[in-house]
């Protein structure tokens, strides 16, 4: 398996490769600070393509691996080789560029299922990914202990609907609207998903506690 890195437009993408304790330790920006970055990007500002690469990476990174497992690192390759080739055909703001980054990943991992003929699955999660992501207060116990090996692992143990749209409220941040956009399905349709998921997540851990 070959090595992930971002795709390379000019010298200055190297600042993409860096290690995991680095991505763990950047402050994810916000939305506005996300919407200038990416327009900067499309203006062919290589410093801000790296700053959306270090931001969004590892959130994606983690939702590949919920989906396609050991084999993430080369789908997140393909997938920002993508995002450099129509970064200019983009239109949109911060939460927007995370939607369409999902997209495309998705979109790459189930090509990448097909070829193989493997089924979709959730595996554990990258250290730290989860506590970069915030939630509706209302998600509470689950969202408070996903950073936990304990909890993501039991992401493994979801239906494929509840898994998908927990890594994608929790680990991408992605609001409901646009979390239905990459699956494809209504927002209510993945509101119910999310909550189902988290809501189990939420009582295995407290089930695991009390014993």
């Amino acid at each position: 398996m070959r090595a992930h890195r971002p795709p390379q437009l000019t010298g200055e993408y190297e600042e993409g490769v860096v290690g995991k304790a680095e991505l763990r330790r950047h402050r994810r920006m916000d939305e506005a600070e996300l919407s200038e970055a990416v327009a900067l990007a499309q203006h062919g500002d290589h410093t801000a393509f790296g700053r959306v690469y270090r931001d969004v990476h590892p959130m994606l990174l983690g939702y590949l691996r919920g989906l396609v497992g050991d084999d993430a690192d080369d789908i997140a390759s393909e997938t920002w080789h993508d995002i450099v080739r129509d970064l200019g055909r983009f239109h949109g703001d911060g939460i927007s560029f995370r939607s369409w980054a999902a997209t495309i990943a998705r979109h790459r991992a189930l090509d990448h299922m097909r070829r193989t003929k493997v089924r979709p699955r959730t595996t554990e999660l990258d250290e730290g990914v989860a506590e970069r992501t915030t939630g509706p207060d209302s998600e509470g116990l689950a969202l408070d202990n996903l950073s936990t090996e304990r909890a993501l692992a039991l992401i493994a143990e979801l239906p494929q609907d509840q898994a998908e749209a927990v890594l994608l409220r929790v680990v991408l941040g992605l609001n409901g609207p646009m979390a239905a956009e990459v699956l494809g399905k209504r927002p209510g349709a993945v509101r119910t998903a999310a909550h189902r998921g988290l809501k189990r997540l939420s009582e295995r851990l407290r089930g695991a506690e009390e014993k």
